[in-house]
């Protein structure tokens, strides 16, 4: 690695990303490379720009979101780590952007100095949690709770809205009987057999974002 980081920012808030590359300017050993507003701008800058690090925010608007664009930085196998920086640590977030590949998981409330360290690990591709964060991952650690694929993790969000089969499977892109197979799937997981009872349960154990 480097002595200089070489850091992607991808943030949809302009505002937000003029002021990470201000902040980042700040650090001799950092320097930022590139900057997206989208997630496919993102994946596409990484791919062109090879950064040590992308810092990701989760909530993208329209096209693919933060944790999609991590999973397919990640399975491009280009050498950037992801560090996500963002002001979600529900533990469907934490989870998700963990199984999708990131380094680290970062929360926008953080101090500029924690910001910095946590970039230098990402880009040594070592962990970086933040203590809240990190106080999640032990926490279910110790009281595991039912392990939901990203998959069947979008389809309680959906039931969370109140939609049908259909509309979930149009919403997915799958098949209402895809849709059937995965309900069946959350429902034996968190012992429960009904949609509402689903969606209670994984409020209760903050499974969704």
């Amino acid at each position: 690695m480097n002595s200089t980081v070489r850091v992607l920012v991808c943030d949809d808030h302009a505002v937000v990303r003029a002021g990470l590359l201000a902040l980042l300017s700040s650090a001799s050993d950092i320097e930022v490379i590139g900057e997206a507003g989208t997630g496919e701008e993102a994946v596409a800058l990484t791919a062109r720009l090879s950064p040590d690090v992308v810092l990701m925010d989760l909530q993208l608007g329209p096209g693919i979101d933060g944790i999609e664009a991590t999973r397919r930085i990640a399975d491009a196998g280009a050498g950037a780590h992801v560090l996500v920086l963002t002001t979600y640590d529900t533990d469907a977030d934490i989870s998700r952007a963990i199984a999708a590949g990131a380094t680290g998981y970062l929360l926008k409330a953080e101090r500029p100095e924690e910001l910095f360290a946590a970039i230098r690990a990402a880009a040594a591709g070592r962990p970086a949690l933040s203590p809240p964060v990190a106080q999640r991952v032990m926490a279910r650690m110790r009281n595991p709770l039912p392990t939901l694929t990203a998959r069947e993790l979008d389809i309680l969000a959906q039931l969370a809205h109140g939609h049908g089969n259909r509309e979930i499977a149009r919403a997915l892109h799958i098949s209402e009987s895809t849709v059937k197979t995965h309900l069946g799937r959350v429902y034996e997981k968190l012992g429960v057999d009904t949609r509402a009872a689903a969606v209670a349960v994984a409020k209760e154990q903050r499974l969704l974002g």
